[in-house]
């Protein structure tokens, strides 16, 4: 328990540490139609990136090459493949990610799992190398 509440504030500390920026995670909701990912970004700078993630079905397997990535689980359930382990993961699960580390989730709720990613360094979009 104590493991959960130390990262809980360490989640919120970073999406409070910018005096320019500040979100209730349960107030954020899809903004558009999507059908299977939806992306929001949160925040960013040079040293990690934060984004909201809803998930219909699935995230296919990848890994980062150059980044860590640190999940939180807001809504919904699933199963999350993580190098070679699987892990049941609902609202409160929070899952680091390593880099290189493959990992992908499979939504096994009826509502579209959602989370709160942060990347670190910065994530433009280029370092997700699916797996075959």
């Amino acid at each position: 328990m104590k493991v959960f509440v130390t990262s809980m504030f360490f989640i919120l500390g970073i999406l409070n540490c910018n005096s320019q920026s500040h979100s209730k995670l349960n107030d954020i909701h899809p903004d558009k139609e999507f059908e299977n990912i939806l992306v929001k970004a949160l925040s960013s700078d040079s040293l990690s990136s934060s984004f909201i993630i809803w998930i219909k079905e699935m995230v296919k397997a990848h890994k980062h090459l150059m980044h860590t990535e640190q999940v939180y689980v807001l809504e919904g359930t699933g199963m999350m493949q993580l190098g070679d382990s699987t892990y049941l993961v609902s609202s409160g699960s929070y899952i680091y990610i390593q880099k290189n580390t493959v990992h992908s989730v499979k939504v096994t709720s009826d509502t579209p799992m959602k989370v709160l990613s942060i990347q670190s360094p910065k994530f433009i979009g280029k370092d997700r190398h699916f797996i075959e």
